[in-house]
């Protein structure tokens, strides 16, 4: 798993080869669905937060067994399924075919890809190689480029080509890093706290502790802990969780004087603070980097618990459950 977060690099370009290859046409539209549970869900959050203030109107993701009582056919729906089975994924398509919207798929397969071809959506074909959860890189992009062609973002084909270079000059540093945080981090439970390119970037750390460290995590966002969870750590007394705070430097001024007094705030009731500031020049770069490093401390401490990262055994005992 370590040698998939560090091919992430090449896979951002596969995935780039990948939608050109699908050859899908520009629809206009009055916004983008993106529809996906876990890691398949986490990429349009990714995406969105990489555009940015670039987007020319909503991109937004949806979690869950319907679209929005308000969506209209104007809208795109992105169906994007690793697995291809996803209930809540398929629910959407349905949805979306009964709109009349414009419709997408990425997947590697299963029932999402054969009810797409029954109905003529364009799909984008995925590498059957990864867990779910380590085809980020893949999910991202199709997120992107889906993106450009409904005309709500920019294209950033460049910038994701770009983006690659910079991962992949950075992969030693990366891993050196994840070390350090995932030796301080120790035993304790993690609680990751992000604000605006960096809040997504927070749940992917999150996430990824709990499928691969098999550990409880917790993330949030600023400001809104400010207005709320600091009470949570004032009754602590140095043994609580590890705060792991993930910066950005083109963040809101007054944002980033809330990061210097939320660590300053929580210390006393955590276990440690840590400050990490992201690394790149766009704001693609950025977030891709920072989500490399979440995903290789993930990996880290699974390693120093001596927890194999692999099998996700409850969520698989889960879903059987549910039938």
């Amino acid at each position: 798993m370590i040698d998939d977060v560090l091919g992430i690099p090449d896979q951002l370009r596969d995935a780039l080869w990948r939608i050109e290859s699908a050859r899908l046409e520009p629809a206009p539209s009055a916004g983008l669905f993106v529809c996906g549970m876990g890691g398949s869900a986490i990429g349009g959050d990714l995406a969105a937060a990489a555009i940015g203030d670039r987007l020319t109107a909503p991109m937004l993701t949806v979690r869950g067994y319907a679209l929005p009582s308000w969506a209209t056919p104007e809208w795109t729906v992105l169906c994007s399924s690793y697995s291809g089975g996803t209930e809540e994924t398929l629910a959407c398509l349905e949805a979306a075919e009964a709109l009349g919207a414009n419709r997408l798929v990425a997947s590697t397969g299963g029932p999402l890809v054969d009810r797409a071809r029954e109905t003529a959506v364009p799909v984008v074909g995925l590498p059957g190689i990864f867990q779910p959860r380590a085809a980020v890189a893949y999910m991202v992009v199709v997120a992107a480029e889906v993106a450009w062609l409904a005309g709500v973002a920019p294209h950033l084909h460049t910038e994701i080509d770009t983006a690659a270079a910079f991962l992949a000059d950075r992969a030693e540093t990366l891993q050196q890093q994840a070390r350090e945080i995932a030796a301080l981090v120790g035993e304790a439970v993690p609680v990751v706290y992000g604000a605006d390119l960096t809040a997504p970037v927070a749940r992917r750390w999150k996430t990824q502790v709990n499928e691969n460290a098999k550990s409880p995590a917790w993330w949030g966002e600023l400001p809104e802990v400010d207005h709320n969870e600091l009470c949570g750590w004032s009754g602590g007394g140095g043994d609580g969780p590890v705060a792991l705070l993930l910066e950005d430097r083109d963040q809101h001024p007054r944002v980033a004087r809330r990061f210097e007094l939320t660590a300053r705030s929580i210390e006393p009731g955590a276990a440690a603070v840590l400050r990490v500031e992201t690394a790149g020049e766009t704001r693609l770069e950025r977030m891709l980097w920072a989500v490399m490093l979440g995903d290789l401390v993930s990996l880290e401490l699974a390693r120093l618990r001596g927890v194999d990262p692999l099998p996700v055994e409850a969520i698989e005992r889960f879903k059987e459950e549910m039938g």
